[in-house]
């Protein structure tokens, strides 16, 4: 699943005419970027949350043919519904009970999904989340094992912890994540929430576990005082040419 609904009030004035992931970066759209990287791992099927321009949205993936693959839509054009939200809202389109992957549309990595997934597979958690050592205003808290044991703000200071430990591992999140379907039995939110919300209670009584991958190179287009930076890198030139060759 690709989330793609939100507002990108953070970049304007460049959303107030298209949504955020149909913002380009060195001339390819997030979104593009996003399908053709998840391609490259063997990904087939799609699911995309639509909320803010989402007619722009549904015409890029008709005028590209759907990138071949399989790619529905998850309409939230009534009410935003935030990440924990939207992918409740999605949950039917993962009815064969196999681990899938959540990822927004403004991140470019070469994070190696299939290094992921094999870990995902070995460990069975019920979540795990990519993580980098990086700077952040936000960062989840690891106990030695990388067991997901609470959250940190660390502009404002507030901590928020689910489990004890004497030791906790400070690392931001990179917005992938792989996900068991059994999480869906465990959500009793509803309406508009937020999917950290829902691990954070969760993780006082079940597995999520950190993927570390600080060997990756990984960039975000959340604000945009980043689009002149990343506009001029030449490690994003190589990512492109890694995953957008087929």
């Amino acid at each position: 699943m690709i989330l793609a609904a939100g507002k990108g009030t953070r970049l304007l004035p460049l959303t107030v005419t298209r949504p955020k992931a149909l913002l380009e970066v060195q001339g390819v759209s997030l979104l593009e970027h996003t399908i053709r990287y998840l391609k490259h791992f063997g990904v087939d099927e799609i699911v995309i949350n639509v909320h803010h321009y989402a007619s722009q949205i549904i015409a890029f993936l008709e005028r590209n043919h759907h990138f071949g693959i399989r790619i529905e839509i998850s309409d939230e054009q009534d009410e935003l519904l935030n990440t924990g939200g939207g992918l409740y809202k999605a949950r039917g389109f993962f009815d064969d009970g196999k681990p899938f992957i959540l990822s927004t549309s403004d991140v470019i990595t070469d994070l190696n999904l299939q290094e992921m997934y094999r870990f995902h597979l070995e460990h069975d958690p019920l979540v795990t989340l990519a993580v980098k050592h990086r700077e952040s205003s936000r960062e989840f808290l690891f106990d030695p094992g990388y067991r997901l044991c609470g959250w940190q703000n660390n502009l404002t200071g507030e901590t928020r912890l689910v489990s004890d430990t004497r030791e906790s591992i400070k690392i931001a999140f990179s917005a992938i994540h792989m996900i068991s379907p059994r999480i869906f039995d465990l959500i009793t939110e509803r309406g508009c929430f937020s999917i950290v919300d829902v691990y954070l209670r969760l993780a006082a009584d079940n597995t999520l576990l950190g993927f570390e991958h600080d060997e990756s190179m990984w960039y975000e287009f959340g604000r945009i005082e980043n689009l002149e930076r990343l506009n001029t890198l030449d490690e994003i030139r190589t990512i492109y040419k890694q995953f957008h060759s087929s």
